[in-house]
């Protein structure tokens, strides 16, 4: 998916003739930290909700306050994983797209943004997460994958997860069944360290049944 493809006319563009009293009315109307001005197709940067009660003159074009304007952008053929990139480095709830040539071609608010990644993750799928963690040397996403598949599963999504000053990373799987107990068992059988998991436990499932029996003798 390509962040020119997540356009949408959701979030306004402000102009470069429109001044700082507009733009705050915007950003508290959409409930925007962030908002992109442009001339035509000449982006100018962002403002923000902090920077705009920086302009000096409020009734002054915002094309004279290009100080103030904050310049970040991703271009619109980058993949989506991108504009989840720059969003997190500027902290934007808006991200603007230029084309090739620098055009301005629109925008991408993050909430959108967060709404199409919940569909390329498979969020909304049923099923169960596992999160191993390892060192990045002994990654393989086939030998992980064969894993799950040889337990008659299937990994709808795999994120890697990196920690800053280490060579250690996380593999977060999203599983399309519920119980995943094989899958848990043969990973921790191939010494892989699972540091968490989230899914209906047949074995609960045991010490429940067992609980009921239990009961169930001591009514008689």
């Amino acid at each position: 998916m390509r962040a020119g493809d997540l356009i949408s006319d959701e979030i306004p563009t402000l102009e470069g003739s429109d001044n700082a009293l507009f733009a705050m009315q915007l950003l508290d109307e959409y409930k925007m930290t962030h908002l992109p001005v442009a001339d035509g197709k000449e982006f100018l940067g962002l403002i923000s909700d902090s920077s705009v009660l920086e302009v000096e003159d409020p009734e002054a074009p915002l094309s004279q306050c290009k100080k103030l304007l904050q310049v970040a952008f991703v271009k619109s053929d980058q993949h989506a994983y991108e504009l989840i990139k720059v969003a997190a480095q500027f902290q934007l709830s808006a991200i603007p797209v230029l084309d090739e040539k620098h055009n301005y071609e629109g925008v991408v608010s993050i909430y959108c943004l967060v709404r199409e990644l919940s569909n390329i993750a498979a969020m909304r799928e049923p099923g169960a997460i596992v999160v191993l963690e390892m060192n990045e040397g002994d990654y393989s996403l086939s030998e992980i994958a064969q894993i799950v598949e040889g337990n008659n599963a299937r990994i709808l999504s795999a994120n890697v997860t990196s920690t800053p000053d280490s060579k250690r990373i996380e593999v977060t799987l999203k599983i399309n069944q519920d119980n995943i107990d094989g899958v848990i068992q043969t990973f921790n059988r191939y010494d892989y360290q699972i540091s968490a998991s989230y899914h209906q436990s047949t074995y609960d499932e045991m010490l429940q049944n067992r609980y009921d029996e239990l009961m169930r003798y001591l009514k008689i």
